[in-house]
């Protein structure tokens, strides 16, 4: 049965039933579109106030990081460690320590330091006198304390010795533990990129003139101060074991002061050496004492021409036996200082000069006081 119009009742219950459907779609187009520029509206903000990290990032320690950009760490490579307490074992920071820069020229303005590093059983009596001796030199050096392990310190924060001791160990006078400890402090210095020179130093050493004139003196040196000489006598070749060679031959046998100062190259040799180590850990013990031999015998082998063959560090030795003489507060007057000023010879920069020594040792804790007393006298500082 067809209506008046002539159509089919279900042709136009069709067009009816879909008559809406375009409708909808733009709807939901417009719905679409809407939401869109909302969040572009809304990221455009938040990179105009916050920055596109916080926007397409991920936080790491509080510190925003792009997921498409590397973080910048080159500062690391320049910068010293901001601890010196670490969990290397001594392969680990041997390794670590013996990077060299292939490239000379640095990539970020370099102050030269001089590093110095204090080989000490436990506290630093003489620290008062040293902390007057590095009083307004910030950024020309670096202090290391290498102490027994179970040893703490307890300088206050405003001292220069807060917080400088290094991961340590057992060091025996005359056996290879000491030579240890003495790379260790290398090592540990040769982390930070601005130390140039090296200076082996004890509890018991003073300085003899002021900073100025100690990093003017070894920084314009063209040797490295290492105590380096063929002593004929029993206290000499006469410690030497067969059982050296090939490595070490008796003509290549050296003693010298266990006190040295050295630039980064040789500071390098020394911990990179796997060479000469293990001879002298074997071969080299009481009464062959290693602190003696090892460094003046391996360096005269592989650098003689850096080598100034002379030490730094004045040590009276008149009294005879094992050991130097000490000096404690009875021993501190002028007339004492002038004894170890004048009369003395040596070459620097192939240049005769009466300015040998730039450290003293051996000096008891009751010396501290008249030390300071005399210190801006006769010291200079």
């Amino acid at each position: 049965m067809a209506l008046e119009d002539g159509k089919d009742p279900l042709v136009n219950l069709r067009f009816n039933h879909n008559r809406p459907l375009p409708l909808r779609l733009l709807q939901f187009f417009l719905l679409f579109l809407v939401l869109g520029l909302g969040v572009s509206i809304v990221s455009m903000y938040m990179v105009r106030y916050f920055g596109v990290q916080n926007v397409a990032g991920v936080k790491r320690s509080n510190i925003i990081v792009p997921c498409f950009q590397e973080p910048d760490n080159s500062q690391n490579w320049f910068k010293p460690p901001p601890k010196l307490l670490h969990k290397m074992n001594d392969t680990q920071l041997f390794w670590r320590a013996s990077f060299v820069p292939q490239i000379k020229e640095y990539p970020f303005k370099r102050v030269p330091k001089i590093a110095f590093m204090f080989l000490a059983k436990g506290p630093l009596p003489l620290a008062p006198l040293w902390e007057r001796f590095f009083k307004g030199h910030e950024g020309l050096y670096s202090i290391y304390v290498h102490t027994t392990p179970s040893y703490e310190s307890n300088f206050t924060s405003s001292s220069v010795f807060y917080k400088r001791q290094i991961p340590s160990q057992v060091a025996e006078w005359g056996m290879m533990s000491m030579c240890d400890a003495e790379r260790r402090l290398l090592a540990n210095a040769l982390l930070d990129i601005s130390n140039e020179w090296f200076i082996l130093v004890s509890e018991s050493c003073i300085p003899l003139h002021n900073f100025s004139i100690i990093y003017r003196y070894i920084s314009r040196s063209r040797y490295s101060f290492m105590g380096s000489f063929d002593e004929l006598g029993p206290y000499g070749r006469g410690r030497y074991n067969w059982n050296m060679l090939p490595e070490v031959a008796l003509e290549d046998w050296r003693k010298g002061s266990q006190w040295f100062e050295i630039d980064r190259r040789l500071a390098i040799d020394i911990v990179k050496d796997t060479t000469y180590y293990p001879k002298f850990k074997a071969f080299c013990r009481p009464a062959c004492y290693v602190d003696e031999h090892y460094f003046q015998t391996m360096l005269s082998i592989k650098s003689p021409h850096l080598l100034a063959n002379r030490t730094l560090t004045w040590t009276d030795w008149s009294r005879g036996g094992a050991h130097p003489a000490t000096f404690g507060k009875a021993d501190i007057k002028v007339e004492f200082f002038k004894r170890i000023f004048e009369g003395h010879a040596c070459i620097y920069n192939n240049q005769p000069t009466n300015v040998c020594y730039l450290f003293a040792r051996k000096f008891a804790p009751s010396a501290l006081d008249p030390l300071l007393g005399l210190a801006s006298k006769v010291l200079g500082y």
